[in-house]
Order: structure tokens, then C-alpha cells, then sequence
């Protein structure tokens, strides 16, 4: 699996790993330093002795490039921030099949409705469903109910 982390970041690492090798440290004193088991301190030694400097260099991310570029993803994030009724639709909830639909109009590009939650994930949201509540709701009441009566109504177990 691979590690957490930017491809620059993890390069840096194991650049600042082989500058603490010519240093003269162990590959258990570099592992304890910077965070990693003391095996990838000798492979990545290893790899740079064989290959040379190449061989540590950061590699392109495999995969499919995004389809909607960070300032578009941006852009989208501030259209859902505003809400659906601005978007054209009856309700301010957002569904993913609304926010496919915002996505190939504004952006002209096609998502599958079961992908949209990962789109979301990426941008920090997660699903959530508005709380029904009466728009009598008094809660001052509520609080004073629970803190006064609820004591004193409420059944609690012999010791």
C-alpha cells in the first residue's frame, strides 16, 4: 500500500533518510528519525546504490487523471455551498443525482450518480440528512423540561 503523503513529500523523506546514512547513522537510528520501519531505510539505500539518485525520485501517481481540475472542483464546492434552490431546483437539499446534474451543466463533464459521494469525500463533505423539526420548537422549553422534570420522571435502577 502507499504511504500517506505527496510524491514530493515522500521523495523529501527519503532524501533526508540517505543524507542521515552519509551522516554515518544506522538504518534503525534513520528509521526512528523520520518515522518509518528500518527495512524501507535499507531498501531505499539499496535502490539509490544500485540505480542512483533516479531510483528515490518521486514517480507520477498511477490512475486516471480527475475529471474536474482543482479550481473547478473549487468552483463546484462554492456552488453547493450556495444551495440547490439557487442552482434552479424547488428544495435546498442537495442529492447526488442534482449535483450530476450541476456538474454537466456547469462543467460539461459526466458522472455516474454512484461516484458522486467519492467527488464529495474529496472535496471534505459527507452525507448527511437535514433534521425534521417542528417550527413551533421552543428550545428554551426543551432545555428547562429536560433539566427540571426529566429527573423527576425518569425511572432509575436500584443501587
Amino acid at each position: 500500500m502507499r504511504p500517506s503523503g505527496s510524491a514530493e513529500f515522500l521523495e523529501a523523506r527519503r532524501l533526508r533518510a540517505l543524507e542521515y546514512i552519509d551522516r554515518g547513522l544506522q538504518p534503525v537510528e534513520v528509521a526512528r528519525k523520520i518515522g518509518v520501519d528500518r527495512r524501507s531505510v535499507r531498501r531505499w539505500k539499496a535502490s539509490f546504490l544500485k540505480d542512483g539518485p533516479e531510483a528515490i525520485r518521486a514517480k507520477p501517481l498511477p490512475g486516471r487523471p480527475p475529471r474536474l481540475s482543482p479550481r473547478e472542483k473549487k468552483r463546484l464546492e462554492a456552488i453547493l455551498l450556495r444551495g440547490a434552490r439557487p442552482a434552479g431546483f424547488s428544495t435546498d437539499l442537495w442529492t447526488c443525482p442534482r449535483i450530476v446534474w450541476v456538474i454537466e451543466k456547469v462543467f460539461g463533464v459526466h458522472y455516474h450518480v454512484d461516484h458522486i459521494g467519492r467527488v464529495l469525500h474529496a472535496l471534505g463533505w459527507s452525507p448527511q440528512r437535514p433534521q425534521r423539526r417542528a417550527v413551533e420548537r421552543d428550545e428554551e422549553a426543551i432545555r428547562s423540561w429536560v433539566k427540571i422534570d426529566w429527573p423527576r420522571v425518569k425511572k432509575t435502577l436500584p443501587a
